[in-house]
């Protein structure tokens, strides 16, 4: 072939491939990929495996797995826990964003210490009976909309239940370890029944219906509290919280800096979109000594222009105002 009918031969291929695009509805989209995967185990003896986003639709043929300890099968496509009976010597069981609407089939888990069934269809807590050595259960982005069949579970650490349809705290009575509890953007309305909780270092109850603080009397060892995206309007009954570093109020109605100086650990502030705009109230953390950061954008004080040089005249231990390092 000569260089002109070379030539000729590349145009025409590039006329063809042009013609194809043409062809192709401007709206056309790649075709999802449909594939169903099945689990397949390479290495029997593997302490962990992991088996995310892989198009899996059922858990079956993880017989083999006779040491696994943590097995991981985020982002699939699994509809029902089941076939787990052998894995005995399992640690940790990742579940996350699946398609599952029960909890079951986990009696054989007797050593399971994490379990993560977040991102699913789950509308009640229930099968948890025989898993007494748990210790992180995560159940966030679910259909849960009531706290049950936890108070056997005296070993538990961390409950996760964000995102739900939880409108009442209650049966948590027994969870004397539990160190973490996290209820935020539910639709509870009234902080109670939390008293037993003793060992509990934080609480999250953000983005829900709250118009008072309160009930937080036995709560002396909490370090982080976040009542944030509320419709709080004081800031009060934290007289035996003494022990908080960090208090997120953000986004509520505060109108007041107050009931705040027996903080004497507090470091984090975040006070937000709120409504505070006497400087008098600011003088209120004259005694929170090791107070680095606070959040006050968007409030009427914030207007002032003055704003910061007042701030750190008022408090010059402070490190950070809103998201900018002091200087």
């Amino acid at each position: 072939m000569n260089q002109v009918e070379g030539t000729f031969e590349m145009e025409k291929q590039e006329y063809e491939k042009s013609e194809k695009a043409e062809n192709v509805p401007e709206n056309s989209e790649p075709k999802e990929d449909l594939t169903i995967n099945e689990i397949t185990i390479v290495d029997p003896d593997t302490y962990e495996l992991d088996l995310n986003h892989g198009r899996i639709a059922k858990l079956e043929n993880l017989e083999p797995l006779t040491q696994i300890e943590r097995l991981y099968l985020r982002w699939n496509l699994i509809k029902k826990i089941e076939n787990l009976n052998t894995l005995t010597t399992l640690v940790e069981l990742e579940l996350y964003d699946n398609q599952i609407t029960v909890i079951e089939n986990l009696d054989a888990l007797v050593n399971l210490e994490i379990l993560d069934l977040s991102f699913n269809r789950i509308k009640r807590i229930e099968g948890l009976d025989n898993l007494l050595k748990l210790k992180r259960l995560f159940l966030t982005s679910n259909k849960i909309s009531k706290i049950e069949n936890l108070t056997h579970l005296q070993q538990l650490e961390m409950l996760e239940l964000g995102d739900n349809k939880i409108r009442h705290i209650e049966n948590l009575n027994g969870l004397a370890n539990l160190d973490q509890l996290y209820l935020g953007k539910n639709k509870i309305s009234e902080i109670n029944n939390l008293d037993s909780l003793i060992s509990l270092t934080c609480l999250s109850l953000q983005s829900n219906r709250l118009t008072e603080i309160k009930n937080l009397t036995n709560l002396k060892n909490v370090t982080q509290l976040y009542l944030s995206e509320n419709g709080l309007t004081r800031i009060e009954n934290i007289d035996n919280n003494t022990s908080i570093q960090t208090l997120d109020l953000a986004k509520n109605k505060i109108l007041l800096i107050e009931n705040v100086g027996h903080l004497s650990d507090l470091e984090e502030f975040w006070l937000n979109d709120n409504e505070i705009a006497d400087w008098k109230s600011i003088e209120n953390l004259k005694e929170n000594k090791k107070l680095q950061t606070i959040y006050l954008e968007r409030n009427p004080i914030a207007a002032d222009p003055a704003y910061r040089r007042k701030l750190k005249l008022l408090i010059p231990w402070l490190v950070q105002i809103d998201a900018t390092l002091c200087r």
